[in-house]
């Protein structure tokens, strides 16, 4: 019969139960990764003003180039402060994490109708395990570059958005301005969707050897041939 078969018996097998898991860690990726917003600060001093705060929010898909600090009356210091961006574009490896973890989330989600559905079709069909392993191996290559794409570019952001950020900042080096670092929101969310990220690598790494165990390439070990002479007894 082709028809479904619902089942709940491969969700206890380690195919079934790391697909869940897979699926679990990969809405913890896009979440803690794709939700974050914050802020970073300085505080600018010039001839008729001492330490006023200037803010810029940012978030995903930290596109730093196109944030503007909160601009400075126009009246205090002599006018000279100019719109000024953060520095950078880290949205190419931002997004790419996200969208990638957003169809592995929906690839599990397909995955676990099949075990759960179908898996008289998938066990009894060569092609789907074999294509199921490929999946898997491919998905574990990108989580390794998708993740440390974006370990690479967390990295760019926080410098971008940290005290080293006053270095670039032209008002900050022209006499008598001077600028101080204020703060910088909690990437704390940020760290977590790296370690995620690796983790996720770690998982389907790990769970490719139980797809592979469904494939024609995994053959068992040979039972011995019926009606074989016993094995003599000792003397």
């Amino acid at each position: 019969m082709s028809g479904l078969q619902f089942n709940l018996g491969p969700l206890k097998e380690p195919l079934g139960f790391i697909k869940v898991l897979e699926w679990i860690f990969a809405i913890f990726a896009f979440a803690t990764c794709g939700g974050y917003s914050g802020h970073t600060s300085i505080k600018v001093s010039c001839s008729d003003t001492k330490n006023e705060t200037l803010e810029a929010a940012f978030g995903y898909p930290f596109r730093l180039n196109t944030v503007l600090f909160k601009d400075l009356d126009s009246k205090k210091c002599n006018g000279t402060w100019t719109p000024t961006h953060l520095m950078g574009d880290f949205s190419s490896s931002a997004q790419f994490f996200v969208t990638f973890a957003v169809f592995v989330f929906l690839y599990c989600m397909a995955a676990l109708v099949l075990y759960v559905g179908y898996l008289h079709l998938y066990r009894g069909a060569g092609k789907l395990p074999m294509i199921d392993f490929v999946i898997t191996m491919v998905v574990t290559l990108l989580w390794l570059i998708s993740t440390s794409a974006w370990a690479k570019a967390l990295t760019d952001i926080k410098i971008s958005t940290g005290p080293e950020m006053v270095s670039e900042i032209h008002f900050c080096l022209t006499p008598p301005n001077s600028c101080l670092f204020g703060a910088v929101s909690s990437m704390g969310s940020l760290n977590v969707s790296v370690v995620i990220g690796f983790l996720n690598l770690i998982l389907w790494a790990g769970n490719a050897w139980f797809v592979y165990k469904e494939t024609h390439l995994h053959s068992p070990p040979d039972a011995p041939a019926p009606g074989g002479a016993p094995a003599p007894a000792g003397m």
